[in-house]
């Protein structure tokens, strides 16, 4: 009960949750990335998860659950330390710090909506009836989620959402990956610099991966 209790506790907590997700992400992307393969490969891989049946779906209970301990404890610390500080200064200075350090929680509280809009997008696909895998002819005796897909980020609003949610994400990681080295007090001195660059190099690297498929399948390059 400490752990909940304490600060050191909870920014443990969330290290660990978070580095999950990152985990979760990574495995998340590269199965998205199968769609500039081509219809049979993300086919394919959709059709892999759906053959896993309950299981898929307890982890992605899992996953939720490990996403709202990590959310709930981020913006208790950020409510605490707004509590914390006094704000009756005449004159306030600010520590030198990053944008993606000072937005932490909104760029959060955007993953978690567009996560739900996410679910219910191409998982429980009630948003967009008309495009979604299970309303459409199969493909090669296979849920058509590549038509889905591309039909799905050729509209212009969907795609900007996806968009803007993989911008809120890179900068929740490029602060988050260093948060987590000094957390657990993995870097000092010298080699902090380099632990943080390759952190963000990381979170630049994920958030050019998402973005480039709403974005290509928008300008049709990939069709």
């Amino acid at each position: 009960m400490n752990l909940f209790k304490s600060t050191v506790g909870r920014k443990i907590l969330m290290a660990v949750t978070g580095l999950m997700l990152v985990g979760f992400i990574s495995v998340h992307l590269l199965g998205n990335l199968s769609v500039f393969f081509g219809a049979d490969a993300i086919n394919a891989y959709a059709k892999h998860l759906h053959d896993l049946g309950p299981l898929v779906w307890l982890f992605r209970l899992a996953m939720l659950g490990i996403f709202a301990v990590h959310i709930t404890f981020g913006v208790q610390l950020y409510l605490e330390n707004r509590a914390a500080t006094p704000d009756s200064y005449a004159v306030q200075k600010t520590l030198v710090t990053t944008f993606s350090a000072k937005t932490m929680v909104f760029t959060g509280l955007i993953v978690l909506a567009f996560l739900l809009y996410h679910l219910l997008h191409f998982t429980v696909q009630i948003t967009n009836p008309d495009i979604s895998a299970v309303n459409i002819p199969e493909a090669n005796g296979m849920l058509d989620v590549f038509t889905m897909v591309t039909a799905s980020f050729q509209k212009v609003f969907i795609a900007l959402v996806y968009i803007v949610a993989m911008i809120a994400l890179t900068l929740h990681i490029y602060h988050g990956f260093s948060s987590w080295v000094q957390t657990f007090g993995l870097s000092n001195g010298a080699s902090q610099d380099k632990v943080i660059l390759v952190g963000r190099l990381l979170a630049i690297g994920y958030g050019l991966a998402y973005i480039a498929i709403p974005l290509l399948l928008l300008a049709r390059i990939v069709k």
